[in-house]
């Protein structure tokens, strides 16, 4: 999916400037309500040391981290998780799939999912799994692009300001599956 005025591309060396941009990133969202495990208010070193830790699994090759950017810096990112336990080598999880508000609506999480999607096919994954707020714009999203509810639970976590919110679980399979 090509998007005018934006590039999605894997950040595999995370340097000063992409941590900075990323934090920056993920205190907006938060700012505007995204429940991505984070209260307010947050401050400034605490998205910095998060990503910083992100930044650890993808040197160490656990996670793959990917971001949107445009004319003004990053826009968007989403990770996807590889290092889960030994008897799930065909998975992977989603996480924190993020999109500045200024840049909402265009395009770029659709995008940054087909990315990680991609992504997951090309290591071999098969099941992709991920959870958002349930009746969020991320939940419609998902079923738009194909992913399948598992199912939700109430009061899973607290929303940036501090209220319950329930919580959907997805999957997708990105190959047919047969149990057994």
């Amino acid at each position: 999916m090509s998007l005018p005025g934006v590039q999605i591309r894997r950040v595999v060396h995370p340097g000063e400037a992409d941590i900075r941009g990323l934090a920056e990133l993920l205190i907006e969202c938060v700012r505007n309500g995204a429940s991505i495990s984070f209260m307010l208010p947050i401050p400034g070193e605490k998205a910095l040391a998060f990503w910083r830790g992100v930044t650890d699994g993808v040197h160490s090759g656990g996670r793959l981290l990917f971001v949107a950017e445009d004319g003004d810096g990053i826009i968007g990112t989403v990770q996807v998780i590889l290092n889960l336990p030994e008897n799930q080598p065909h998975r992977v999880d989603v996480a924190k799939l993020m999109v500045h508000p200024r840049a909402r609506r265009m395009g770029v999480a659709a995008a940054l999912m087909q990315t990680a999607e991609g992504a997951s096919a090309e290591l071999g994954r098969t099941l992709m799994v991920l959870d958002t707020v349930t009746g969020s714009a991320a939940s419609r999203l998902y079923e738009r692009l194909g992913w399948k509810r598992a199912g939700d639970i109430p009061g899973f976590a607290l929303d940036p300001h501090g209220g319950l919110c329930s919580t959907t679980f997805y999957y997708r399979n990105l190959v047919p599956v047969r149990d057994g």
